[in-house]
């Protein structure tokens, strides 16, 4: 019977719900892979009633991925392990909730970037020559064209709010129809700004100073009616504002008081805060161009936002890296072969650590330290993400001992979650060793437990130092971790003990700071030890404490 549910719960994670319309090729994509289910038009009791049945969901922007839904994923033997948005937008999945329950978050940010683009500049030019009203016009056989009469956009200032993928190839569009571009982004250099032929302004700076406005932020609480009453008093009398990003970043009822007083000379929305906006009043002002959220409705965006969603969920299912994962982090497959070995490493030291801390302690912080040059393919991004790769394997093996269901995905949410305290930190310098992984462990009543280990080689990993002592332990099967007084006929009654209670010794290592002092003896057993004889080993005399742990 274990066996059927155990092929049945495979069978169910190789499932794709797809929930939005996304083209026939990657169907047949994903149907190498995976059983495809095509569903339009499920309401959002019959999704959540549903979805437990599938391992991967797809959706576009019409499909709300609420909080309850991903829940239901994972509920019962529910095994839903990805979401894929073939977009770029997330405001319609709770990834949050996603991200707690370790489900991978996939999406396509580079798919419909000309797409967007193109279609800003659409608008921007639709709305400098009232083309959509000079259209409606002459198709009702009215011949009015002093009615219609437009501006020039060569030589004006396009105020760009947002130098991301989109932003920065409207400014590169608009530069060369002749228009001067001043744009504000905190997290674009002076450097980049220069080498897109850019001014850099503040927010204010470009209300201040555009004749045209175009928003491309993502829509976050910070950027909740960025453009609303007060920054619309900034703009110049006759300016025109363009939204092709996100409903929400520009306050609605704002702009239409705006376009009445004629403060503002016109809008292009291609979205809105309520979609489809049917009681929304800008859609009765003739100043306002809109159209029903068409940014990435082109053939050519479907299709590569589907390719790219169907390739991340493929990955996803086979368990590799997702390149376009949005709470996960992505290694090229090259450098993961580098960084494969510390991994092995850092998982093996999370264990040790949940093993050796006292059960009843509450842990409080988790500082990790990497050392020395850790070899995966150089400096840079690529070395920087491993690093933080490595922690997030130590944190998930550590999580693991004590919670069910942690992974890669939901290992430092669920930390946070438990209060905490995740800390990282990176230096060149060790001693000894060429590169050097721990774990510090701090929990409430001042208990503090440390852990490091390195490679010996590529697939010889190491324990070299539990509590600043020194040793050179293989962390593999059982081990046994006692700490004692360093005197004479320490170990030999212990090894006495453990051959009484038919333990074979493979190995065995002490550290020790100083003659005399506190040390620590390392076992590498045969098998596990009982709790007989775990009682009898406390009880030599000058014997501090003694762990049994499995690696």
């Amino acid at each position: 019977m274990k066996a059927k549910i155990n092929k049945e719960e495979i069978e169910k994670e190789k499932k794709v719900l797809v929930t939005d319309n996304i083209s026939e090729e990657e169907i047949k994509k994903l149907r190498e892979f995976a059983d495809v289910d095509i569903e339009l038009e499920l309401s959002k009791e019959e999704l959540k009633e549903r979805i437990s049945n599938y391992g991967a969901l797809i959706v576009r922007s019409g499909t709300q991925v609420t909080k309850e839904i991903i829940e239901a994923g994972k509920t019962g033997k529910g095994k839903l392990k990805v979401i894929g948005r073939a977009g770029v937008g997330m405001d319609n999945i709770a990834v949050e909730t996603a991200t707690e329950k370790g489900i991978i978050v996939v999406n396509a940010p580079e798919a419909n970037t000309i797409s967007a683009a193109e279609h800003t500049i659409a608008m921007l030019l639709s709305l400098s020559r009232k083309i959509p009203a000079a259209n409606a016009s002459l198709k009702s056989k009215r011949w009015e064209r002093k009615k219609h009469l437009g501006v020039e956009i060569n030589g004006k200032a396009l105020g760009i709010i947002g130098l991301g993928r989109v932003g920065s190839e409207v400014a590169k569009k608009a530069k060369g129809l002749g228009m001067r571009v001043v744009a504000y982004d905190p997290f674009i250099s002076y450097v980049r700004a220069r080498e897109l032929g850019i001014a850099l302004s503040s927010f204010t700076g470009v209300l201040a100073t555009a004749d045209f406005i175009t928003l491309h932020t993502p829509l976050t609480k910070d950027t909740h009616h960025i453009i609303g009453k007060e920054g619309i008093g900034l703009m110049k009398d006759g300016v025109r504002v363009i939204n092709c990003a996100r409903g929400g970043i520009i306050d609605e009822d704002a702009i239409k008081d705006a376009i009445k007083s004629g403060k503002v000379a016109g809008a292009a929305l291609d979205v809105f805060e309520h979609e489809p906006p049917e009681e929304s009043e800008l859609l009765k002002l003739e100043k306002v161009i809109v159209t029903p959220h068409l940014g990435a409705s082109t053939e050519e965006a479907q299709r590569a936002a589907a390719l790219v969603i169907a390739e991340g969920v493929i990955d996803a299912l086979k368990n590799k890296p997702v390149r376009n994962a949005v709470n996960m982090i992505f290694v090229e497959a090259e450098l993961m072969g580098a960084i494969d070995p510390y991994l092995v490493l850092a998982e093996k030291l999370g264990r040790l650590c949940a093993q050796l801390i006292p059960k009843s302690n509450r842990i409080e912080q988790f500082k990790v330290s990497h050392e020395g040059e850790i070899e995966m393919g150089g400096a840079g991004t690529g070395a920087r993400k491993g690093t933080r790769l490595i922690t997030i394997a130590m944190l998930k093996s550590f999580l693991s001992w004590f919670i069910d269901g942690v992974n890669y995905v939901n290992a430092k949410a669920i930390a946070k979650k438990s209060g905490i305290k995740v800390t990282e930190s990176k230096t060149e310098d060790v001693e000894n060793f060429s590169s050097l992984i721990s774990i510090t462990l701090q929990t409430e009543g001042e208990f503090k437990k440390t852990v490091a280990g390195t490679l010996f080689g590529k697939d010889d990993p190491r324990i070299v130092k539990i509590d600043g002592y020194r040793v050179d332990a293989s962390p593999s099967g059982y081990m046994l971790i006692c700490s004692f007084l360093d005197k004479p006929m320490m170990i030999g009654p212990v090894c006495m003990i453990l051959g009484e209670g038919g333990i074979n010794i493979a190995r065995m290592q002490v550290g020790r700071e100083r003659t005399g002092g506190e040390a620590v003896m390392v076992l590498n057993v045969d098998g596990s030890v009982s709790e007989n004889t775990m009682d009898e080993i406390k009880k030599v005399e000058n014997i501090f404490d003694v762990k049994l742990v499995k690696l």
